[in-house]
């Protein structure tokens, strides 16, 4: 049996989709197992380029199981919209199968993720305002709605969002001066969905142990990344729900020893979509050139449309995201961004209250650190047409090697561009 994740070594926006999509052809069945629509993963194929929040990335590789594990936060008319778009475009239906124990985000979810943002006002946490906080609060409160529970009694699901319905229309009404929930325009609008989700459900547990068990392989993908965990990352400025491999055997419903590869994605530079502290942030014109420069259209938020925050490289988050996700591999992107630079500036520690230290901080440190940064030579030319290692200008071959050396595992993947054969194996 063999399951490997794809999961992010910093703040998310790493570049996953892309190593998903370009490795689904090797894999039987391809997981999300944590998170929901907050976030999306960018992939450019031949046909065309896409934006997937609730879907796996192996929707485009034929013959592919594409499952949506049960610690997912499953918005279903966000399910429909992105599965709809997807066939409008041409592409032939994925074969798509949705657990049967994964929870419902609710349209109060999102109007209570809406205005508790807008009551923090400067202090916010950026949330994309999907829902996913007040929805991972419902499951820790026992009140959340299982998707089961659409397929059963009529009754039942009434009384249940009713019930949940009860504390939220207090804080609508008391906390944000905002209209009640109606219970029963919620129960009427997930009914109406029924015939059309009824296909897709089913007991992903089950189907993952029997490929397992018939030694199938799995590929499992992570939303954000290691920086973004509620544990063990810039808490509060975090995600709901563990962005770390080891979570997807809980979130995908596998055996924790199955789990024998993780791929951890890191961009060559750092960037992230969101508040907390960046240490490495760069602002001004040199933020907007390399902003505009990454990936296929400039570093903006797949969700939100948002510039997101660009830094050089950070040797201490990314080697402290790598250790806690465990990673056995690194995917490297976004390489061939950093041409137009004469040096490269990269982060090897930060100095707090006059000290320097290599280890990774909490937040609230993090907030006061300031970078120590050495610098690499660049290369200044183009690279994205290179698809051998040893091809690799010579600063180009030392960047990735120092890298290497510093987070301490190995980088198996080189990535020179967005499309999949822009991609280079070691």
């Amino acid at each position: 049996m063999s399951v490997t994740a794809v999961v992010g070594a910093n703040w998310g926006d790493e570049g996953k989709g892309k190593i998903t999509d370009l490795l689904a052809e090797q894999y039987r069945c391809i997981v999300r197992y944590q998170g929901g629509s907050n976030a999306g993963h960018t992939i450019i194929n031949a046909y065309g380029k896409f934006a997937l929040h609730l879907l796996p990335s192996g929707v485009f590789t034929p013959g592919t199981l594409n499952i949506i594990g049960p610690g997912v936060a499953f918005n279903p008319e966000d399910f429909l919209r992105e599965y709809d778009n997807l066939l409008s475009r041409g592409i032939p239906a994925p074969d798509i199968h949705i657990s049967d124990r994964a929870q419902l985000v609710l349209p109060y979810h999102i109007e209570l993720d809406t205005r508790e943002e807008e009551r923090l006002g400067a202090q916010s946490f950026g949330s994309t305002r999907s829902g996913i906080a007040p929805f991972y609060a419902d499951k820790a409160l026992k009140i959340g709605i299982p998707l089961s529970t659409l397929f059963g009694d009529e009754a039942q699901l009434r009384c249940r969002i009713q019930s949940a319905s009860e504390a939220k229309n207090t804080l609508l009404q008391h906390l944000y001066h905002a209209a009640p929930i109606d219970s029963n325009q919620i129960a009427d609008r997930l009914l109406a969905l029924k015939s059309r989700l009824a296909p897709f459900i089913t007991n992903t547990t089950i189907l993952l142990h029997d490929s397992l068990a018939a030694g199938g392989s799995i590929l499992v993908e992570g939303q954000l990344g290691a920086l973004r965990d509620p544990d063990h990352g810039i808490f509060p400025y975090v995600t709901s729900s563990s962005t770390i491999a080891g979570y997807a055997a809980i979130g995908a419903g596998v055996p924790p020893h199955a789990i024998n590869r993780i791929i951890a994605v890191t961009k060559a530079y750092s960037s992230c979509v969101g508040a907390g502290p960046f240490v490495t942030e760069l602002t001004g014109d040199a933020a907007e050139h390399l902003r505009r420069l990454g990936g296929d259209a400039g570093e903006y938020g797949v969700k939100t449309g948002r510039p997101r925050r660009v830094g050089w490289f950070d040797a201490v988050a990314t080697r402290y995201g790598c250790m806690v996700q465990g990673a056995t591999e690194v995917a490297l992107t976004n390489l061939d961004v950093l041409g137009y630079l004469d040096e490269i500036p990269v982060c090897t520690g930060y100095r707090l209250n006059g000290q320097v230290t290599t280890d990774f901080l909490t937040a609230d440190q993090l907030a006061l650190a300031e970078p120590v940064l050495d610098t690499l030579p660049g290369w200044r030319c183009d690279i994205s047409h290179i698809r051998s290692f040893d091809q690799l200008p010579l600063q180009v071959q030392q960047y990735v090697q120092w890298i290497e050396q510093i987070i301490g595992v190995p980088i198996r993947i080189v990535s020179v561009g967005p499309d999949r054969e822009q991609t280079i194996y070691r």
